[in-house]
């Protein structure tokens, strides 16, 4: 069943606008409704739920940015747009900070300019109506799960203490969404990892050896974090393909399941769009699947059209798929030769084949043992064994986190802990 089209409100005190821009949506998917008055579109506002609000900022009796200040109590999640006919900046202004106007544009207005962003605002909220579902439904499907684990732990153990996992990453991650971003997407990661049926760590595996391969080859600060944090959510648009598709591995689908799978780099990409400070990031996950020689998805990028990034983090996502195989380092080090100026760039492929073993100190529970070391010896890219708990109990940092320089500099500032003293206990 198709779902019903979105809803576009348009106000204006000028009929013949209403009549032009409506004519102008006649073939977009959205059902078009119209207000002569601000009131009049603040009473449509209550009797229906209304994606996109277009409103003109000149009416008599209540203007645009005092419509749409209105209206955003009423529908918080609708995307606004303010119409001005003159050069009125402070209108404009006003409209954005208290209305939450998403654009303005001018008037008379640009058809092509104005479908647009019609187009993208009706996007936006489908994806924010998206987003309100699935978070719905993990709450749901965090209920069920309890239920499961509480009458059926003597039913195939694993399975319970499998599903008790999935459930306590959940409540954690909820619980670090009000914390910063970088300890968001490093629990989001690992969520990841468990729907995309990849092995444990895979995501934060893949961010550590796309560190180390960075800093070979010499990137700058701001390009080296970018590049990591990309990796880290570089399996994120998994979470949008079925479940058979997720966890079968690539060279056994084909068909409509391979374009399936194959469309989860634009997926990832659609996803993290919707973070303007994340864009950057978005275009690293779409190509991390191509091919220095053309042959990969889904753009087919060849060579250095390949963002260096992509190119860095399929490389460190093949070198840790080779290390959870079991492969040993001399057969690593002769498949990632073979697919030098095939799957990966000649560079990046002499520097990762002729000295793997460099790059998979950092691997989530895969170091020799743990160490015991002092603030001063801590360093980007180490994991920790332990959580991390001040004298008072409070929880700082969480096990299997992966030491940033933040991190670190965090530590070395709090006052109340002693840095002669303190031990940090990580994998080595």
């Amino acid at each position: 069943m198709n779902e019903p089209a979105l809803k576009t409100l348009i106000v204006d005190d000028e009929d013949n606008v209403l009549r032009a821009i409506k004519r102008l949506f006649m073939d977009e998917e959205t059902e078009v409704l119209t207000a002569a008055s601000g009131q009049a579109g603040l009473d449509i506002l209550k009797e229906n739920e209304v994606a996109l609000i277009i409103s003109d900022q000149r009416m008599p009796g209540m203007s645009g940015s005092e419509f749409l200040k209105l209206a955003r109590e009423i529908a918080p999640d609708a995307i606004r747009i303010i119409l001005t006919g003159y050069a009125d900046v402070t209108a404009a202004v006003d409209a954005i900070n208290k209305g939450g106007a998403y654009r303005y544009l001018g008037k008379p207005w640009n058809d092509s300019e104005l479908l647009m962003v019609a187009r993208d605002a009706l996007d936006r909220y489908r994806l924010v109506r998206e987003n309100r579902r699935l978070t719905e439904l993990t709450r749901r499907q965090n209920e069920e799960l309890q239920k499961w684990s509480d009458e059926l732990q003597i039913y195939v153990q694993q399975q319970t203490m499998e599903l008790s996992e999935q459930n306590m990453k959940f409540t954690e991650l909820n619980r670090r969404l009000n914390l910063k971003i970088e300890e968001f997407i490093a629990a989001f990661s690992n969520l990841v990892d468990i729907r995309g049926g990849a092995a444990h760590g895979h995501s934060e595996n893949v961010a550590a050896i796309t560190q180390r391969i960075g800093l070979k080859l010499g990137l700058d600060k701001q390009a080296l974090e970018r590049t990591v944090l990309a990796a880290r959510l570089h399996d994120i648009g998994k979470v949008g393909i079925p479940d058979v598709i997720a966890i079968a591995k690539p060279e056994a689908l084909s068909g409509d399941a391979r374009r399936k799978y194959e469309s989860h780099p634009v997926m990832g990409q659609s996803a993290i769009g919707m973070i303007e400070e994340f864009r950057d990031l978005g275009v690293l996950i779409r190509h991390h699947h191509e091919n220095y020689d053309g042959s990969g998805f889904p753009d087919g990028l060849k060579g250095e059209k390949i963002p260096l990034g992509s190119r860095i983090i399929a490389g460190a996502d093949l070198l840790d798929r080779f290390l959870s195989s079991g492969l040993t380092m001399g057969e690593i080090s002769l498949e990632i030769k073979k697919r030098s100026a095939t799957v990966l760039e000649p560079e990046l492929a002499y520097l990762m084949g002729h000295h793997p073993a460099e790059f998979t100190g950092f691997r989530a529970g895969n170091g020799s043992g743990e160490s015991a070391l002092g603030l001063e010896d801590l360093r980007p890219g180490l994991r920790l064994s332990r959580d991390f708990r001040t004298d008072d109990g409070v929880l700082l940092l969480t096990k299997d986190t992966l030491l940033s320089e933040k991190h670190i500099e965090l530590l070395k500032s709090c006052d109340f802990l002693d840095h002669s003293e303190t031990s940090i206990f990580v994998w080595v």
